[in-house]
């Protein structure tokens, strides 16, 4: 008996690190112990301190599990891939979207998405806003919504638990996307249906992120008070498509058209992301995550991405975080797309 329980211990134990080393997508040098995969709370701030420097940490504010997607949902819908191959030497080391295309604010305009995993939507309606603004050269700022791709698209996946974020991008083409904004927003066709959840200093409180929410129902009308139809309010792209897993495609692709949505597994040490360039260190695997990255640089001697989240201003570097660039970590570079704006964005008769 003791013999086959001290077998299936490591078997479990080399299966869990095989499994931990396919979803770093980093070498086997970096594969975390067991022990640390398990930690939670304040053992795992502690251990996080004592074991690594690249990133500061702080208590989690809220659970923020609900916020993400299910697993498994990175490797639906996947499409062609289209190959961005070019010379690395018109590459910068460092390369700021917000300062790049400082006429576009929407750039350091940080979403969020409340207790809804509504990331994949959120994420490709904040890019699309840019590419709009720099393919106008800041003459159209417009902020689409997250609203209309999360509840109207029927061929996206699952709402708030998930979804493609190509399908995202085809819908802007096929359908188009209307105005919206944060929760409250004023002068736009559909704002986020969610507040807030959580508390946020010096901010209305309205809910604690206890519980998901419901995908919010398609309305194809825009908000009560703006004056225009919902149909004479959208925007349109032009084609979606899939990066390679090329850090350097992926910087190309930023330089010539702007932001692109990414997606990455997310373990538990995410939550405590304070400063610094995130890298895996301790904590289980908690689901998936799109994000908007917007450019990349060096802090040190590490490589990092610049990324955009969506999970308030309060939330790591006023909403931003820097995440380790150049080896796939946690399969950030695997699942890299983008689209085009039309160039009669409104396509109007």
């Amino acid at each position: 008996m003791n013999y086959f329980l001290t077998a299936f211990c490591i078997f479990l134990c080399r299966e869990t690190a095989t499994l931990n080393t396919e979803v770093l997508g980093d070498s086997k040098s970096d594969e975390i112990p067991l022990e640390a995969q398990m930690l939670t709370g304040e053992p795992l701030i502690r251990y996080l301190r004592e074991n690594q420097n690249l990133f500061e940490v702080e208590p989690a504010r809220h659970d923020y599990k609900l916020k993400l997607m299910d697993i498994g949902l990175m490797d639906k819908n996947r499409k062609p891939v289209v190959e961005n191959d070019g010379p690395d030497d018109d590459i910068p080391e460092s390369f700021d979207g917000r300062k790049v295309w400082s006429n576009c604010s929407s750039l350091s305009y940080i979403r969020d998405q409340s207790n809804c995993g509504s990331c994949w939507a959120v994420a490709t309606a904040s890019a699309i806003s840019d590419r709009i603004c720099i393919l106008t050269k800041g003459a159209m700022q417009v902020t689409i919504s997250a609203t209309d791709i999360l509840s109207c698209c029927e061929f996206c996946g699952f709402g708030c638990r998930g979804g493609s974020t190509i399908e995202a991008w085809n819908y802007f083409t096929e359908e188009g996307v209307v105005s919206g904004g944060n929760y409250g927003t004023k002068g736009c066709c559909q704002p986020y249906p969610l507040p807030p959840c959580g508390h946020h200093e010096n901010e209305t409180f309205y809910y604690e992120c206890n519980k998901e929410a419901a995908t919010p129902e398609c309305q194809k009308r825009c908000h009560p008070g703006y004056r225009k139809l919902y149909r004479m309010d959208k925007f349109y792209g032009k084609g979606a498509y899939e990066l390679p897993n090329s850090e350097k495609a992926i910087q190309r692709e930023i330089m010539k058209h702007g932001p692109v949505v990414g997606m990455f597994r997310v373990f538990r040490d995410f939550y405590n992301y304070k400063s610094g360039v995130y890298k895996h260190t301790a904590g289980s695997q908690e689901g998936e995550h799109a994000v908007k990255i917007i450019g990349w640089g060096k802090e040190g001697e590490t490589p990092y991405w610049l990324i955009a989240n969506s999970w308030h201003h309060d939330w790591g570097e006023n909403g931003f975080f820097k995440m380790l660039r150049g080896s796939n970590h946690c399969r950030i570079e695997e699942l890299v797309v983008a689209g085009l704006v039309d160039n009669d964005v409104t396509r109007r008769l």
